[in-house]
């Protein structure tokens, strides 16, 4: 029963703990980075690494990621004018020829034009939606913590938790 419940206590979990703005508007700007790279290929792994290693709201990142995932098919001519381009630059030629002769990097699909642009307005992108949310995450996000701390399933899911932990203890 309880494995059912770990990641709907996790999710309210890290909306409800204490979370600053910062972190969570860094989620939501890397979640957007992580939803709109197609998956697949290795640089998606790595985002999603880079995501692990940060202190960032991992709700936020996971339901920016999971609605832009979504969301990414409708702008992929547009990610695909933006890959052409940046790889079909006359002066950076060589400098693609050179990275996909490097080990592991044409696993990370970066000469695929969609994956590309994406990637490029990804990290374009990144700044702008964390200085755009992060007043909004300062406004809202202790209003919100402490609305949904008085739901039920919020007091049933935690407190299920700290029964986990008191059922735990041996005496």
């Amino acid at each position: 029963m309880f494995l059912i419940l770990r990641p709907l206590r996790l999710l309210f979990k890290a909306l409800v703990i204490e979370s600053t703005p910062t972190q969570m508007s860094y989620g939501l700007a890397l979640g957007m980075l992580m939803g709109i790279v197609p998956k697949g290929n290795l640089l998606a792994i790595v985002i999603g690494f880079c995501v692990a290693a940060t202190r960032v709201n991992l709700a936020v990142t996971a339901c920016a990621a999971v609605t832009l995932t979504f969301m990414s098919a409708w702008f992929d001519s547009a990610f695909d004018q933006v890959g052409v381009l940046v790889l079909s630059q006359p002066g950076l030629r060589g400098f693609w020829e050179a990275v996909y002769d490097t080990p592991l990097m044409p696993w990370t699909d970066f000469n695929n034009s969609i994956v590309m642009g994406s990637f490029v307005c990804g990290l374009i992108l990144l700044w702008p939606v964390h200085r755009i949310s992060r007043p909004i995450f300062q406004k809202y996000s202790e209003k919100l913590a402490r609305h949904i701390r008085h739901w039920w399933i919020t007091k049933l899911l935690l407190g299920a938790e700290w029964a986990e932990r008191f059922g735990s203890v041996e005496l």
